[in-house]
């Protein structure tokens, strides 16, 4: 077929299978895996077992259609080899103990009893199960993006300001450590649960991040990631009550997805915190995140945590009127004590935006060159960005043009990148 499109009878064009099985699959990927991985309580084989139905996708969808629920053929598809699969490790199995021979421990186990404490919630098992601490903490966060989040080897190594080759070797080591220490693919209870918790909240954050500003490809914003990130981090809560971090993360994320409907234009084209139209934010996100800031409060024993502190600077943004009267006095505080806290060289950069608003460009250029030695910031495009700005609020339009066409040339996602060359040319010449 040539092109994206056929035409029907009636002359309406058909979309060709081949683009709905690489929206369909980019789309259900990390629901597919998980499924698979409850039957098979290996995540490497579910990834394999998923690889299959998409194989399967790009025989049948061409010749038969693309059926009426893409995302549920494609999990049937892979749960059916998956139980196929089960069925001939315990074939295998019988076939020993007939023999006279030890079982082997490859046959999977029964499906856990219902309990009253459990979330019946396969993505949130995957998300546990990735973070399991035999993994790095590295791994953990590249393994769970790649499976909670779909995202590919580039993406993520994009994300995480390394080169592709030692993403690639933490995804693969980690699968195989999971599968050769045997982790249970569940949702743990008790001390487990406690020492997994930090890491689970990392990644969901990271994996609204790429949705909220995706890092490469065509599109600023990845919806279905900040949904799932969000429907997560709620389930999360939901599941642990008194912890005040997981109530703030989920605070966060209901502030920051507030804003999405005034963070495009209608072409698609980015547009930045001070340009949004307010009055397009949604109000129902932001009770709900200021009630679970609330609910963080509450549950706090002892100084609010990095996601607390994060929240309370989103909920200033959701209480101001414009991006002028924002409380950035509260904002710069709020980043000084999150840098004490969780010391980063993003967290500087950030607060050097709010310093420019309550002290001016001057004294915030003077944090943003603190950073330029930064060897996780060399790639990070953000910082000519934030250094652009201020050059040229202080007057200096031929250096803020060079900053903005640097950070265009960084940055991996076309629309910021179109962005970027946009600002750089409002520069002159």
């Amino acid at each position: 077929m040539d092109g994206h499109h056929r035409a029907a009878p009636d002359g309406r064009p058909v979309p060709d299978p081949r683009v709905a099985i690489e929206t369909v699959f980019r789309l259900e990927y990390p629901r597919v895996v998980a499924v698979v991985a409850r039957v098979v309580r290996d995540v490497g084989i579910a990834e394999e077992l998923a690889q299959d139905a998409l194989v399967a996708a790009l025989e049948q969808w061409p010749r038969d259609g693309v059926p009426d629920s893409p995302g549920a053929w494609l999990t049937a598809a892979a749960r059916h080899r998956a139980v196929d699969l089960v069925r001939r490790r315990e074939n295998y199995a019988r076939k020993l103990r007939e023999m006279g021979r030890d079982q082997p421990t490859t046959t999977a186990p029964p499906e856990e009893p219902a309990d009253a404490d459990d979330i019946d919630d396969d993505l949130l098992r995957l998300v546990f199960t990735a973070c399991h601490p035999v993994l790095s903490a590295e791994a953990r966060t590249a393994l769970t993006l790649r499976l909670l989040g779909g995202l590919t080897t580039p993406e993520i190594a994009r994300a995480f300001l390394v080169p592709e080759p030692t993403v690639a070797q933490r995804i693969v080591r980690a699968k195989k450590t999971l599968a050769t220490r045997n982790v249970a693919f569940e949702v743990p209870y008790g001390p487990d649960r406690e020492a997994r918790l930090g890491s689970v909240l990392d990644v969901i954050y990271l994996i609204f991040n790429e949705g909220y500003a995706a890092t490469a490809g065509d599109d600023w914003l990845r919806p279905a990631l900040c949904e799932d990130a969000l429907r997560l981090a709620r389930q999360l809560a939901a599941l642990m009550p008194n912890e005040s971090e997981v109530h703030a993360l989920a605070a966060l994320l209901e502030f920051q997805a507030s804003r999405t409907p005034a963070r495009t234009a209608a072409d698609g084209t980015p547009v930045l915190l001070r340009d949004q139209d307010r009055r397009r934010w949604d109000r129902r996100l932001v009770a709900r995140g200021i009630a679970a800031l609330d609910r963080a409060g509450a549950t706090a024993a002892a100084a609010p945590g990095p996601y607390a502190l994060q929240a309370a600077v989103a909920a200033c943004h959701a209480h101001a009127p414009d991006y002028e009267d924002t409380d950035w006095a509260a904002i710069a505080t709020l980043y000084g004590l999150l840098a004490a806290r969780a010391p980063s060289p993003v967290v500087e950069l950030n607060r050097a935006v709010a310093v420019s608003m309550t002290e001016g460009p001057g004294p915030a250029l003077e944090i943003v060159d603190g950073l330029t030695d930064e060897p996780s910031l060399r790639a990070y495009h953000l910082l000519p960005s934030v250094r652009g700005d201020l050059l040229l609020r202080l007057g200096r339009p031929a250096q803020a043009r060079a900053e903005f066409e640097r950070a265009a040339g960084l940055t991996g996602n076309a629309r910021e990148r179109e962005l970027l060359r946009a600002r750089a040319a409002d520069c002159g010449g």
